[in-house]
């Protein structure tokens, strides 16, 4: 069975300053989804699910989906915030999304094969999605448990605009990931990347430091986990004080590490993200683009 990519697209990009997701890049209009799904297919992926917000529903059914047509099915589910199990509500005053993993939800009943979960505007490149392609077809029919995140070289991942937020892995002598650590504050100083520690300190990293840039691969019962794990997470009274607190997909990762529920095997890439977190990154992207489109990477119209 082909794998299904699940892209997160629900939203706002508020250090870029509007809907970036919507945002023509390439020489066509193309935006950066459309080369996430042309290598995507490249790779053997047989279906596109799209996690959106239903108020951009019209522009994104016109703008993106018209376009995929005789290419590959795809599917749209929303993400809101009052989309809660039964017997939960919003609390008063709560206007932020409850994070990524909330959004990986919104899709458990029109995925039922293995999934890949991506963000929608960040540049993986094909590398990553041959990896994640490959380990999601060679699963046994019927696998549970057996989960893959794509662990990008930390050196390949970084902005010249400013500093970015990255989850930094550790993995053991199996090559299977232990522990996912947010470091919200990561940039070249001196030709070396560091990240900035708890205690405000400066900490240096090796270039190829595994890092999470949101690509992962699960089976179907991951769905049953997320969802019952949301209700502990929504059951906590400081997640529902807290009015951005967020149900996180390393949160629910590393609670199934941590009871020996389930493996993440961290798949290595030679793949360098770029993307656009700062406004002054998207001319750089849109050059970068047209390099690849020198080199024949990519055909100059993809769809």
């Amino acid at each position: 069975m082909k794998p299904t990519l699940l892209l997160l697209a629900a939203g706002m990009g508020s250090r870029y300053g509007g809907l970036k997701q919507l945002d023509g890049l390439g020489p066509n209009g193309e935006t950066i989804m459309d080369y996430s799904i042309y290598d995507a297919i490249q790779a053997g992926f047989g279906k596109i699910v799209f996690v959106i917000r239903k108020d951009f529903e019209a522009e994104f059914r016109t703008k993106i989906l018209s376009k995929y047509e005789g290419h590959i099915p795809t599917e749209l589910v929303f993400q809101g915030i009052d989309a809660l199990p039964e017997g939960y509500n919003v609390p008063v005053g709560r206007e932020k999304p409850w994070g990524t993993n909330h959004a990986v939800l919104m899709a458990k009943d029109v995925i039922k094969e293995p999934f890949c979960v991506i963000n929608c505007d960040d540049f993986y490149n094909r590398d990553c999605f041959k990896v994640i392609g490959k380990f999601l077809s060679d699963l046994p029919e019927g696998s549970r448990n057996r989960y893959a995140m794509v662990g990008f070289r930390v050196g390949n991942t970084l902005s010249d605009n400013g500093t970015v937020a990255r989850g930094i892995c550790s993995k053991d002598a199996e090559g299977n990931l232990t522990d996912v650590v947010e470091r919200t504050e990561i940039e070249r100083h001196d030709g070396t990347v560091q990240y900035k520690d708890e205690q405000g300190k400066w900490v240096s990293v090796a270039d190829s430091t595994p890092v999470s840039m949101n690509v992962w691969g699960f089976t179907p019962d991951y769905f049953d986990y997320s969802e019952a794990y949301f209700k502990e997470f929504l059951a906590d009274p400081k997640n529902m004080t807290n009015l951005k607190a967020e149900f996180f997909i390393p949160l629910m990762v590393n609670k199934l590490i941590g009871e020996k529920t389930a493996t993440v095997k961290v798949l290595d890439t030679t793949s360098k993200w770029f993307g656009v977190t700062y406004a002054a990154d998207r001319q750089s992207v849109v050059d970068k683009i047209q390099t690849l489109i020198n080199d024949g990477v990519y055909p100059a119209k993809l769809f």
